[in-house]
């Protein structure tokens, strides 16, 4: 799959099937090597013509916008260090070139190289450069997965691209105390399809012994209230010290008034990457946020690199829960976890890694006898009278465990003790992850809600692990609902098991299934990667009841379990309007009036043959073709009219939906050559009469449903200062929402 954005085309970027988009720039020949990382296998070699540097770039020279901030990278391997560059272009004449630093040491496995610059004053184009330095003739350099475009960054990051990456300098962080600030590349290897994860890597350097740290100089805005997750990719010195991440947050004028940290528990010995988290929400007089990292009792010297810096708002472990990320992930801490009675104890296991469900850490409850113990969460918001689940997932890690009891004790606003539901108790054989539900409703006058694991141990020393605990109410698995005025149905799908593969279909009274069509197509074996989906139907009949059945799936296409909807209908309320629609582009739907349904033809291609002697000629028949006639319509506003310009524009295949008992069936058709005409010789009649010339086409099966893929307005904030550089990169709200830039 390509690397979104990249400017390269798939075979200059994966050097599949054939090494066409790359040549010699220096002191090397190119030929096609074997070992590749992506899916063809293949691999670009750059072979060295003499002793010292070599230099490969792409044949092609890409159009880029001066003043831009580009992003490039490739994978790497070879018995020399490596840099790579991006070189600037004047047509055929060369600007100037950016060059990463050169990796700290050489590596015949596959590691991470990547630059980021702005594009000089004049710069038109731009090429990749690829650069290494050999000790002899005849030595080969490998190179694969090569990407040239504007910087890929986290998704809903409130820190800008080099404040996240350092690729272009380390100006996004400054010292705190006892620190001294670069950038380096170590020899890393990150997931081929890790496209956020770059080579250069922010280093922090103890000058003297003890306390060091740095802190991002960006102050993003933060909503008081809300859960903030902040997490970095942290390499710590092999010698012992501690490492850690902090989120902070400042009020109005600058001043800090909260941090919260979380100390990385690193394997033994620290020499990979590991993502630590941390988590906490802004406090009633929050304004901005900032992440601080360090390390406590370093050594002088001492380095700790950081990569893909992230602040984000705190996900939900499932939709809905009210337990706060720290508190149902255990990625800091135990949270507000407590011992209620018994003789367990709480911990974070360690290190890093060694147990988890979700993120790198779980809780560890220990039970130094055969005995059971209650543990209890802290409180969290419910509303009374409504049925809440709590539920987590655990495993035994040491000893034995008899059961596991999860129950929800309640709470008023005066915080006190309105009991405990019965519960559910889990017997907890073998050593896998179990996910153990309860469900209760909250009684009368709750406000509050705690939820209780009482843990039996059968054995001495033994260890319970604990992960992904959340409390929500719960809704219809399966809820539908009819937006008649502007044309769809909304489908929810709740709890819905991931890592399965889902079919959704509609379902009509003739019992009729057609598929629902997605982002990627008809939802047709789709890979479930989230618990939750809601679907937006713009194709669905009116007048007609229909229900949805979604099929899930296991890998191979037999069904594991499926479930249906309540029936729903669509309904148009005056019969002499229709609705014309785009299925791949829903928010250009518009709804007209009809002047008159169109005189239907079916085409059919013949050929006659007179025979001699034969009273009748001998005909031959192709196959009967589809409708074609003339839809004549109105539009009654400017608004209507230049909605309906939009939505012929793209000259998309489209669907003409009409009322029921009208004669004419839900339809897919194209639409040729259209006459809009005035309706009256006053100048600001805004009624237009249009023709519009029809073919009926077969339903598009691959057209997916375009929208914002996770954007959100913080993602335009964070990325442009200014409403005029919104104006300047984006020609229309459509384009903004779609993410299409102009140029």
């Amino acid at each position: 799959m390509a690397i979104p954005g990249n400017l390269l085309s798939a075979t200059t970027e994966t050097i599949d099937p054939n090494t066409s988009g790359w040549t010699s720039h220096l002191n090397c020949s190119i030929s096609m090597g074997i070992g590749g990382r992506t899916g063809g296998g293949g691999c670009l070699s750059v072979r060295s013509v003499a002793a010292g540097e070599m230099q490969a770039r792409t044949v092609s020279s890409y159009p880029i916008t001066s003043g831009t901030v580009y992003y490039a990278f490739a994978d790497s391997a070879g018995a020399s260090t490596e840099r790579i560059g991006i070189r600037w272009m004047a047509g055929a004449t060369e600007l100037s070139i950016t060059w990463s630093l050169t990796t700290m040491a050489s590596s015949a496995n596959w590691h991470r190289v990547s630059v980021a610059g702005s594009a000089p004053a004049g710069a038109t184009q731009a090429q990749v450069l690829l650069s290494s330095t050999e000790t002899g003739p005849n030595v080969s350099h490998f190179w694969e997965n090569v990407y040239l475009g504007e910087p890929l960054r986290t998704l809903g990051n409130l820190l800008p691209f080099n404040t996240e990456s350092s690729e272009v300098d380390a100006s996004g962080w400054t010292p705190v105390v006892n620190a001294s600030i670069s950038r380096q590349v170590p020899v890393m290897n990150w997931a081929v399809n890790n496209y956020l994860a770059g080579g250069q890597t922010l280093a922090m350097t103890a000058v003297a012994a003890g306390n060091a740290s740095i802190l991002a100089v960006d102050r993003p805005t933060v909503t008081p209230g809300r859960e903030y997750l902040a997490y970095a990719y942290m390499q710590p010195p092999t010698v012992a010290s501690t490492a850690w991440i902090e989120l902070r947050f400042y009020d109005s004028n600058g001043n800090q008034i909260q941090a919260t940290r979380s100390v990385l528990a690193p394997p033994t010995p620290a020499t990979g990457m590991y993502r630590q988290r941390v988590s906490d929400k802004a406090p009633a007089n929050a304004a901005t946020c900032s992440l601080a990292a360090g390390l406590d009792g370093a050594s002088a010297g001492q380095v700790l690199r950081l990569e893909t810096i992230v602040i984000t708002a705190a996900p939900q472990l499932q939709s809905g829960t009210v337990v706060p990320y720290a508190d149902g992930s255990f990625e800091q801490g135990v949270a507000g976890w407590t011992v209620v009675s018994g003789v367990a104890t709480l911990a974070r296991t360690s290190p890093w890694g060694d147990s988890f469900f979700e993120g790198a850490y779980s809780l560890a409850i220990a039970s130094s006898t055969a005995s059971a113990s209650t543990i209890r969460s802290a409180r969290f918001p419910v509303t009374e009278g409504v049925n809440w689940r709590a539920l987590l997932v655990a495993h035994p890690d040491a000893g034995s465990w008899s059961t596991v009891g999860v129950r929800i004790r309640w709470y008023d606003a005066a915080d006190t003790d309105l009991g405990a539901s019965t519960g559910v108790n889990w017997g907890m054989p073998g050593s896998s992850w179990y996910a153990l539900p309860s469900d209760a409703v909250a009684p009368a006058g709750a406000a509050q809600a705690a939820i209780e694991l009482v843990v039996t141990a059968t054995a001495t020393a033994s260890v319970l692990h604990v992960d992904q605990v959340v409390l929500w109410e719960v809704l219809p698995q399966t809820a539908v609902e009819a937006h008649s005025d502007d044309g769809y149905i909304t489908l929810t799908l709740r709890e819905i098991p991931v890592d399965f593969y889902l079919s959704l279909y509609r379902v009509t009274p003739d019992g009729a299934r057609s598929l629902v069509r997605g982002p990627s197509g008809l939802i047709d074996m789709q890979p479930i990667v989230s618990d939750l989906l809601v679907v937006e139907d713009h194709e669905a009949p009116f007048g007609v009841p229909a229900y949805y059945v979604a099929a899930i799936r296991n890998a191979d296409g037999t069904t594991a379990s499926s479930r249906a909807s309540e029936t729903v209908t669509l309904t148009l309320a005056d019969i002499n309007t229709c609705w014309l629609k785009d299925p791949g582009n829903p928010q250009r739907n518009v709804k007209v009036m009809v002047q008159r349904a169109p005189d239907w033809q079916r085409p059919i291609e013949q050929a006659s043959f007179v025979v001699r002697g034969r009273r009748n000629k001998v005909v031959l028949s192709g196959r009967r073709q589809g409708l074609e006639g003339e839809l004549a319509i109105w539009t009654r506003s400017d608004e209507e009219r230049e909605a309906l310009h939009l939505l012929l524009d793209s000259g998309n295949t489209l669907l003409w939906q009409a009322a029921p008992g009208m004669g004419v069936a839900d339809m897919y058709l194209s639409v040729a050559q259209i006459t809009e005409s005035r309706v009256g010789t006053l100048a600001q009649e805004q009624w237009r009469a249009w023709t519009l010339p029809l073919t009926e086409q077969d339903m598009p099966t691959t057209v997916g449903v375009n929208g914002a893929a996770g954007r959100t307005w913080q993602d335009v904030v964070t990325e442009f200062a200014t409403w005029q550089d919104v104006l300047d990169t984006y020609a229309t709200w459509e384009d903004v929402f779609l993410d299409r830039r102009t140029g």
